[in-house]
């Protein structure tokens, strides 16, 4: 019988730590840690034995039309040489018993959700989905988390309670959000460590049962919204309301401060470690001679790093998360001002990933994938759907409501359809994907109808009709 499946939402509390828990806390993440890495360098060899062994070349060959035999093979593969969730649970225990520091600092529930952490990251690798995987330093490894809330990492009288150690948690009885986590039911408990503004911060994330706290005026409509994702701004068509949102508006872009630190960081570089630069050489530039730098040694090089560097590069580290900070922050305010209108969206088929090679930096900044996938979960939640259709089969920028297709420039931001109507762009691709259907195909012919009707309707425009603020 399949385990029952239960939503689940998560409340985080800051944690009131004094120096004694601080160290003691870190003396644990330091034990976790290792035994992650432990875990993780096994599993990848596992991996490995399982992906080159005879029985996975053999079930590769088997058509995927026989889903049964395809799979059953690949199970036998892989209990050969014992790579499954529980098998790595049953190696980190005694990993963690033969080093007995690690079993001291640590608890069996917190071994075994590592093992099943580290197995996670390693099936992705198999099953391709990333390249390889990733040992943790310490500034890179900041959580931990248990099973169940009665073992291990316990929640109790508001107080993180983990073998000997009992951390009173910051709670504000005034707010809504917190009293609504408070009332129900733990799932399990996570720790969670940060470096905020250049200091050590814990947190302790409440894994609960059921659904968040919605605020009154973040309510979700059942209504259908046709969704033109792009880099800087996504465009939304509902049925009584149509806009173009900017991404991450009114966030502080702090590039100034953060190049000067840049830069402070380049000398600092250069002073301590000469050796590893090329020599500066003379360049001409226009009818100037200048000196130029000479750009880093190619080859193995060890890097030293002074004080000043250091400092330089945790302020510059707490630009940056403060800049991700308040874009996190606008962009959930664009995703509950589009879920008022509707939870039923559709939406083209686009890569973000694809996005990110030839506008890094756009990216991010304006962090468009973040939307999409805030959309997707909050649309789900609320019993909404989230589809995508394809690209190349639409072609929705280039359609016309009489059914031509006509190529665009990326530049031309005003669409001039055969019809005389004349839109922007990105909002009349979200019109039209209102009208997809499930075998992403295009229903001009309602398209064309709807729109004639929203004109019609007392003497206004279907642009006025969609989107006012964007007629004038």
């Amino acid at each position: 019988m399949p385990r029952s499946t239960k939503p689940s939402f998560v409340l985080e509390l800051p944690l009131k730590i004094d120096s004694k828990q601080d160290s003691e806390l870190q003396a644990r993440f330091n034990a976790a840690m290792r035994l992650y890495n432990n875990v993780l360098g096994e599993s990848r060899t596992r991996m490995e034995l399982v992906r080159n062994s005879g029985a996975y070349q053999t079930a590769k060959k088997i058509s995927r039309t026989q889903k049964k035999e395809r799979s059953d093979a690949f199970s036998k593969a892989r209990e050969a040489y014992r790579f499954s969730d529980y098998d790595l649970q049953a190696y980190a225990n005694r990993a963690a018993k033969d080093s007995k520091w690690i079993a001291q600092n640590i608890d069996a529930q917190v071994q075994q959700k590592l093992a099943t952490r580290a197995f996670k990251a390693v099936e992705r690798v198999l099953f391709g989905k990333a390249k390889d995987v990733r040992f943790k330093v310490e500034s890179r490894f900041r959580s931990v988390e248990g099973k169940t809330n009665k073992q291990g990492i316990k929640w109790q009288n508001n107080h993180v309670v983990w073998t000997g150690l009992k951390l009173p948690a910051i709670i504000d009885p005034n707010n809504e959000v917190i009293k609504h986590g408070l009332s129900s039911p733990v799932k399990y408990c996570r720790l969670v460590r940060r470096i905020l503004n250049g200091k050590r911060r814990w947190f302790v994330q409440l894994v609960l049962e059921g659904l968040p706290y919605q605020k009154p005026q973040n309510y979700v409509s059942d209504g259908l919204i046709g969704l033109d994702l792009n880099i800087s701004n996504i465009a939304f068509v509902g049925d009584k309301k149509a806009g173009l949102l900017p991404f991450a508006e009114n966030v502080p872009t702090l590039e100034q401060e953060i190049s000067v630190l840049q830069r402070k960081m380049q000398r600092s570089q250069r002073v301590s470690n000469p050796d590893n630069y090329e020599p500066n050489f003379w360049s001409q530039v226009g009818r100037k001679t200048v000196v130029k730098q000479g750009k880093v040694k190619k080859g193995k090089r060890q890097w030293k790093k002074s004080a000043n560097y250091r400092k330089n590069a945790q302020r510059k580290r707490e630009l940056e998360r403060r800049k991700t900070a308040y874009a996190r922050s606008q962009n959930r305010c664009i995703v509950n001002e589009i879920l008022r209108y509707g939870k039923h969206i559709k939406t083209e088929k686009v890569s973000v990933k694809g996005w990110q090679k030839r506008y890094g930096k756009a990216i991010f900044a304006k962090s468009p994938g973040f939307v999409q996938s805030e959309l997707k979960r909050k649309a789900e939640i609320a019993d909404g759907s989230f589809t995508k259709f394809s690209t190349h089969k639409t072609a929705l920028s280039q359609t016309h409501l009489t059914g031509e297709r006509v190529k665009k420039s990326l530049s031309e931001r005003v669409h001039y359809d055969k019809t005389g109507v004349a839109m922007h762009r990105d909002l009349f691709s979200a019109y039209l994907s209102r009208f997809v259907n499930d075998e992403d195909n295009l229903l001009l012919h309602l398209a064309a109808s709807q729109w004639a009707l929203h004109s019609a309707r007392k003497g206004r425009s279907a642009l006025t009709y969609f989107c006012p603020l964007l007629s004038q």
